[in-house]
């Protein structure tokens, strides 16, 4: 029950419940899948069933900006997917890589031996291509040019292996550092920011970077255990022989340091997270791009130094991650969110990690650029007395299944499917 994992953050259940009853809003409102053409309704549910994190923000972007994120990101889904299915064969996976972006002008290409859980953005490919071909020039032109060296990029990897930590920059440049400057370029096209958004293609890189550098850092039992290594073997092989020794109990103590190694090379592009939101205008786009780098420094403090990361996926509280969806929407507040992790982070720093100088030069940098003072800080920290608390418990255990039944019923009565 999400509720119960948020009992010692009542903050996280006050914003659970006003989510519940329709705090969610202000930052996914409703859409009127009723005017859009049939094949344009299909590519809004194919993005929330393949996006777990950015189909509600991609939704509550303003105008024609959000169909044109909307197949940017299914199109990129589809490239993704050919890249992650391992049962299609290298010398049919790379020149289908390669030529991805030619697909988006063939009105029947598709493709549908595979075998991956979102095939079916593969398998109907015809209808986001339809969708794509239906957009502003300029937004498929950035789309064309994105997945086109997302492609040649995924395809370069594929026959080698992660290796030096430039390597890794690398590939996250190609598969998430591209999408950022994508969506920068999509930005100023839609006229909704300024030309140098899209123009500063280092800042929008770092974006993507530490997005894609959390993740990995994040699923690395998952991905190992199915044959992926992701982790950069500069970083690796000063703890371990293998990568997947590092899951091994007696390894423990190593594999923390290779995690804190990881955490902090990830962690040297929020100044540049900073930097980028700070130039953004509009508040759909603000909301869209700030929430998921709160939701990952969020996710990189909880992965910090922690043991859990080698024997399951982890994840932030549910709770943690509403007050977070509620709370970034606009700079003041998100510097806030970013000087507390920092903080968090600081915290579990140890004196004997081969890391730690590093660790702390970045979380210095990173509270310089947030420029908050401990005042400021203080003022997410909710003290509430043990009555006041109880007396909370007692209602959110009484009343959440309720607000859960009526409020999924009430969802049921507007889906998209439904019409």
């Amino acid at each position: 029950m999400d509720i119960l994992k948020s009992l010692g953050h009542p903050e996280e259940i006050f914003n659970l419940f006003k989510f519940k009853m329709g705090g969610c809003k202000t930052v996914m409102p409703k859409l009127d899948y009723e005017s859009m053409s049939l094949s344009l309704r299909t590519c809004y549910l194919y993005l929330n069933q393949t996006s777990r994190s950015f189909a509600a923000v991609i939704q509550a972007l303003d105008g024609e900006l959000r169909h044109a994120v909307c197949i940017f990101y299914l199109v990129l889904r589809a490239l993704d997917t050919v890249e992650d299915d391992m049962t299609i064969p290298l010398d049919k996976k790379v020149p289908m890589l390669n030529d991805f972006h030619t697909y988006l002008y063939q009105d029947g290409w598709c493709f549908t031996e595979s075998q991956e859980k979102d095939r079916q953005v593969l398998s109907d490919f015809p209808t986001i291509s339809l969708e794509f071909r239906n957009l502003a020039q300029q937004y498929r032109d950035v789309i064309s040019d994105i997945c086109h060296r997302m492609g040649a990029g995924m395809a370069d990897f594929l026959e080698k292996k992660v290796g030096s930590m430039k390597e890794w920059d690398l590939y996250c440049h190609y598969v998430a550092g591209l999408v950022g400057i994508g969506l920068s370029q999509l930005f100023s096209a839609s006229q909704l920011e300024d030309p140098e958004v899209g123009r500063d293609t280092e800042l929008a890189n770092s974006m993507g970077l530490f997005l894609q550098k959390t993740n990995i850092i994040r699923d690395y039992l998952e991905d190992t255990q199915e044959g992926r290594a992701f982790w950069p073997q500069e970083a690796w092989s000063q703890f371990a022989g293998r990568l997947e020794d590092l899951a091994q109990p007696e390894k423990l103590e190593s594999a923390l340091s290779c995690l804190n190694l990881l955490v902090t090379d990830a962690l040297r592009h929020v100044p540049d997270v900073i930097a980028y939101l700070s130039r953004l205008r509009n508040q759909s786009v603000f909301n869209f791009c700030a929430i998921p780098q709160v939701m990952a420094i969020a996710t990189l403090s909880t992965c910090y130094n922690n043991p859990m990361v080698f024997q399951r996926v982890v994840k932030i509280r549910k709770g943690q991650a509403v007050t977070l969806m509620m709370e970034a929407t606009n700079m003041s507040a998100v510097q806030t969110i970013i000087a507390q992790y920092s903080q968090e982070i600081l915290q579990k720093v140890s004196h004997t990690d081969p890391s730690r100088d590093k660790t702390l030069h970045i979380l210095a940098l990173i509270r310089e650029k947030s420029a908050l003072s401990q005042s400021s800080l203080a003022s997410r920290t909710h003290h509430l007395s043990p009555m006041y608390l109880s007396a909370a418990m007692l209602l959110a255990a009484l009343s959440w299944q309720y607000l859960s039944t009526t409020a999924a019923q009430a969802q049921g009565t507007g889906d998209m499917q439904g019409q």
